[in-house]
């Protein structure tokens, strides 16, 4: 569970409860016709984006967003090592057996084409392949909140105008005129608090997972090839370390390495 997407928006939603209910009576930022614009208008307009089979996947998107990491890179460069270490002591074969202990389904096709004896430059493309075909498939969701942080604003300001459309077709009454201005400038509000405190941070999210499962998946695409073509432990080890900050790198390998110097 990723708890900082949950401390995130629940965080900018009460700052702003409690600037409403220190600033005056909550009852007057509540307009239900400008939540139906501004939610409506925002849903409608990514149906018109997006087919309507991705929109319907926004729930497994947005719980996507609370899920955790992809992974330590760090323990994901020590256990490539060690699967390094087992081909090179009792040959490639016998990385076979292990795979029940692999999680990650793109390290078990790897691992197994490999043991087949696949053609190296086969093996690269189809593990490319899946890196792309994931990329895209993220693309949709973060797509999705994107369409919908820019559309938001877009029909706050809608609302806001039919609001004042309406108030100006009827001036007869001047006492009525500030109300109808706040109700029609709370369209504008909830556009704006949407976008802000939840469509586009989602979607920022997605962007930071996808880039870190995007790490995991060529840490791994590197270490298959290295082990495949039969690098020495220590040569696959240094390979990967490269995907690494140079803190966690000199961290968890600065013994090794300087053995290796």
């Amino acid at each position: 569970m990723d708890l900082n997407t949950i401390i995130g928006v629940v965080l900018g939603f009460a700052l702003i409860l409690m600037a409403i209910f220190m600033g005056g009576s909550p009852g007057a930022y509540i307009d239900i016709p400008s939540v139906m614009i501004v939610i409506g208008g925002s849903i409608a307009a990514t149906l018109t984006a997006f087919p309507v089979a991705k929109v319907l996947q926004l729930p497994g998107v947005f719980k996507k967003t609370l899920q955790g990491g992809s992974g330590d890179p760090g323990a994901l460069v020590k256990q490539m090592v060690q699967f390094a270490e087992v081909a090179r002591r009792d040959g490639i074969l016998a990385l076979e057996g292990l795979t029940e202990e692999m999680e990650d389904q793109l390290l078990i096709l790897g691992i197994k084409m490999a043991v087949d004896g696949t053609d190296p430059e086969l093996i690269e493309d189809i593990m490319e392949a899946d890196i792309e075909n994931t990329t895209a498939r993220h693309g949709y969701g973060k797509g999705l909140f994107d369409t919908m942080g820019r559309f938001a604003p877009a029909f706050g300001m809608i609302g806001t105008l039919i609001g004042l459309v309406a108030m100006l077709a009827n001036m007869s009454d001047p006492s009525a005129i500030g109300a109808g201005m706040a109700a029609a400038l709370l369209t504008t509000m909830y556009g704006a608090i949407m976008a802000n405190c939840l469509f586009l941070p989602l979607a920022d999210k997605l962007k930071v997972k996808d880039a870190d499962e995007m790490l995991i998946k060529t840490i791994i695409v590197r270490g298959v090839m290295s082990i495949q073509s039969g690098d020495n432990p220590r040569v696959v080890e240094q390979k990967l370390m490269t995907f690494l900050p140079p803190s966690q790198r000199f961290g968890e390998g600065e013994d090794e390495m300087a053995q290796a110097a």
